[in-house]
């Protein structure tokens, strides 16, 4: 029996990467999906690719999340799982943070996970399931992700708190921290190909398994924890990263 069957599952961030991969995950699973991203363009293309319902909304702008909560709420009625993957990576030293890429790192990263998860709330169902996309840069120090680790930081400490005062009406709250991950997030950040390549290689060197993780096996844990197989799970953080963060500051 599908691990899934006839849940309704959410998933921000869904046009690309690791929740293009859980939807693709979800669906197989039996899940009706509904993916959510800023690009109308790439929602409705990944959509069509995965036969899944697409809208678009951005998390930095809480009017647009309203409209697509609102839509759901009139189509579905309620959703069983809510899968908050949306997120954005900018490596900056400390010494050279502007206000503007805190802003964003935060907004997109924290604000925009804690009040998706507040304007979705009232459409989860009991024994609902919500997964948290964080990672192991909330605790492994790596240089030019102060801001970016912190952000994710505050939202694993946001999980712990929200698995607590959920837990009365059977909502489970968790959260995934992927390592280095083969997503197209790393080339949004403006870098050069040579800087990528030199991070791609210096990362890669760090992770004890020598590889890095596909998005395909964060999806894996996220069905797990989205499932009743996972029904005594809530607060819990699962590091999915090829053992770096066994020892992060000292793996050569």
């Amino acid at each position: 029996m599908s691990q899934l069957n006839k849940k309704i599952a959410v998933i921000t961030g869904g046009n690309s990467g690791i929740g293009y991969s859980t939807a693709k995950k979800f669906k197989a699973e039996g899940a009706t999906v509904i993916i959510i991203g800023r690009s109308t363009e790439k929602i409705n293309t990944a959509a069509k690719e995965l036969g899944v319902k697409g809208i678009t909304a951005d998390v930095s702008n809480l009017s647009t999340i309203d409209i697509a909560v609102n839509q759901i709420k009139n189509e579905y009625g309620k959703i069983d799982i809510l899968f908050v993957n949306a997120g954005v990576f900018s490596p900056v030293p400390i010494g050279q943070i502007s206000e503007e890429t805190f802003d964003s790192l935060m907004g997109i990263n924290f604000k925009g996970a804690v009040f998706t998860i507040e304007k979705f709330l009232p459409l989860i169902s009991v024994s609902g399931s919500i997964i948290n996309l964080s990672s192991i840069n909330a605790y492994t120090g790596m240089p030019n992700t102060g801001v970016y680790g912190a952000s994710k930081a505050a939202l694993n400490s946001y999980t712990r708190t929200a698995a607590t005062e959920l837990a009365p009406r059977k909502i489970r709250v968790n959260v995934v921290n992927p390592g280095p991950i083969a997503t197209p997030i790393f080339g949004k950040t403006g870098m050069s190909e040579e800087q990528l390549k030199s991070l791609g290689d210096m990362m890669q060197n760090r992770i004890p398994l020598k590889r890095y993780g596909q998005p395909e096996e964060i999806a894996e844990m996220v069905t797990f924890l989205a499932s009743d197989k996972a029904s005594f799970i809530t607060g819990a953080e699962y590091n999915v990263d090829g053992g770096t963060n066994i020892n992060p500051l000292l793996i050569a």
